[in-house]
């Protein structure tokens, strides 16, 4: 699910709401934006199954900034960038990207805000906060449960990429320069590898 759009229409408060300023305990069910709510229904439907299912969810946290893949959940990997590779099992992935495993909503809010802490942001004519990188919060999911058939464990596994694009920009409406134009620059240039993870 990717947010996608002119700089200062909304896309990290679509996707966030109010809470990315202040966390996710001081805002109302119905504020909340795409991302809080997507991970308090995979909870609520995690805690209500009824099958003898077992579930293991994991989530990483991304932002590509100026060209460079840098880890939103360990920046201390973040001085070179981390690599994009290709699997034939596993497709397109990021080398040595941070998971972690979350039990619950609360745990999974805790990484996303500790990312969110580490987001680039900054000053344009058009956006007095404007997000100067892409970033990708992903969820991981794997169930697992015994076949009665076969009397194996069927293992089915699926990842939820949900994307907080930067905002598409034109010097001329930004008054962008220096290291804001720099950004805008690779802003626009980077959005096919977005898409692409």
């Amino acid at each position: 699910m990717f947010a996608y759009g002119q700089t200062g229409c909304g896309k990290t408060h679509t996707m966030m709401g109010p809470s990315h300023a202040k966390g996710p305990e001081h805002v109302a069910e119905e504020d909340r934006g795409i991302i809080p709510k997507v991970i308090r229904h995979i909870f609520g439907f995690i805690d209500g199954d009824d099958k003898e299912r077992k579930f293991l969810v994991r989530c990483s946290y991304l932002e590509i900034y100026q060209e460079k893949v840098l880890d939103l959940l360990n920046i201390s990997k973040e001085q070179n960038g981390l690599q994009i590779k290709e699997d034939p099992q596993k497709g397109t992935y990021v080398k040595d990207l941070t998971t972690v495993i979350v039990k619950n909503v609360a745990e999974t809010e805790r990484a996303l805000f500790a990312g969110i802490k580490g987001r680039k942001v900054g000053e344009t004519a058009m956006n007095s906060d404007s997000s100067r990188s892409h970033s990708m919060f992903t969820l991981y999911i794997e169930t697992s449960m015994m076949d009665p058939i076969s009397n194996k464990q069927k293992i089915k596994a699926g990842k939820l990429n949900l994307v907080d694009l930067a905002g598409s920009e034109r010097q001329s409406k930004t008054n962008a320069i220096g290291v804001r134009l720099d950004e805008a620059k690779a802003i626009n240039c980077s959005l096919s590898v977005s898409t692409f993870l």
